[in-house]
């Protein structure tokens, strides 16, 4: 794959989904799929759900072009195709309906637990001394736990008009320049696909939002990025890119804010998977915050650490262990002092 190639994969995402996205809004209204305002919400007026549906049936098209492309990884793309439509299916069905977390769950881990066998696992753990940790039975646990992060992640912080999608394109960059650094293009394209459709619709997902993803399109950009992730972590066995360090270090925002939600609802004695409204982008409008500003930090800040994670693709051991002790002392720190504070009460 060409880089004309990849810059037509990217127009052409992002126009069909651009052409799709009023349809979807259609549709929506018609089938009155729309979130209304309630107690959890900022929005005060009724406004369509779903929309992951035109970015997810793009990207699924254009991943099964990939795969015409990439027949080495033919079934994991057809895996990841698979999944993509199950949790699309299932997202649209609690769009509607509203499942209870534990019943999303459930059939998260199916669709996970599906995905792996395609394919898409976490075999080894690299650190910054070289040393290869080979996971055997621990596979498998460890590769759910990180799509249920992810996947959730996305979901928790879709709370502000285009925060999600924003952080997800940012996400994809980076992925997109870590797979051509290690000429991993099939990393590269399916970063493109998301790059160009998440793009379009954040035309029409930012601040006022015409349409929410919903669960539909959260929980589907959540399934690709850690799906895109692993299959970096299995073809970049070198030192200089520790396994999953890449994708944790640009996803900082949607990660610790669902660590820190788990935190605070088990240390108030509530249910882990209880709704409220208590994530960082709720305590922010609550200071006064406006959307926009909220999500255009959120950008920024990924950006940031975008910048550091596509940094360790090009550092030494050594240089990479220095780093990386700075940057988890600055995380910690900075949680700390968030915690101690009023803000988190």
């Amino acid at each position: 794959m060409n880089y004309i190639e990849m810059i037509l994969l990217t127009v052409f995402s992002f126009g069909l989904t651009y052409l799709l996205v009023p349809l979807n809004i259609k549709l929506a209204l018609q089938l009155k799929l729309v979130d209304e305002p309630n107690e959890r919400g900022i929005h005060k007026t009724a406004v369509p759900v779903g929309g992951g549906l035109a970015f997810a049936a793009v990207s699924i098209v254009f991943q099964f072009l990939i795969s015409l492309y990439f027949t080495d990884y033919t079934t994991r793309i057809f895996g990841l195709i698979i999944a993509g439509t199950l949790i699309v299916i299932l997202g649209i069905l609690d769009d509607e309906r509203k499942f209870t977390a534990n019943y999303k769950l459930i059939f998260q881990i199916l669709i996970v637990a599906f995905i792996y066998f395609t394919g898409f696992k976490i075999d080894i753990l690299t650190n910054p001394f070289g040393k290869t940790i080979f996971l055997g039975y621990f596979s498998f646990p460890i590769t759910v736990i990180w799509f249920l992060l992810i996947i959730n992640a996305f979901n928790l912080i879709d709370g502000i008009d285009g925060l999600a999608t924003g952080i997800a394109i940012i996400a994809s960059i980076v992925l997109f320049a870590v797979g051509i650094k290690h000429n991993n293009l099939l990393v590269a394209a399916l970063s493109l696909v998301l790059i160009g459709s998440c793009s379009a619709f954040l035309k029409f997902n930012f601040y006022p939002a015409r349409i929410f993803m919903g669960d539909t399109g959260s929980m589907f950009l959540g399934l690709n990025l850690a799906a895109i992730s692993v299959i970096g972590s299995g073809e970049f066995k070198g030192i200089t890119t520790m396994t999953l360090i890449i994708p944790i270090i640009v996803l900082v925002i949607p990660i610790s804010d669902t660590l820190l939600t788990v935190f605070r609802r088990i240390r108030n004695k509530k249910h882990i998977f209880q709704a409220d409204k208590e994530h960082l982008h709720h305590r922010m409008m609550d200071h006064g915050f406006s959307q926009k500003t909220i999500a255009l930090t959120g950008y920024f800040v990924t950006f940031l650490f975008g910048l550091i994670a596509f940094g360790f693709s090009f550092a030494s051991s050594k240089i990479l262990l220095i780093i990386l002790l700075i940057l988890l002392i600055t995380i910690f720190i900075a949680l700390y002092f968030l915690i101690k504070k009023e803000f988190w009460k």
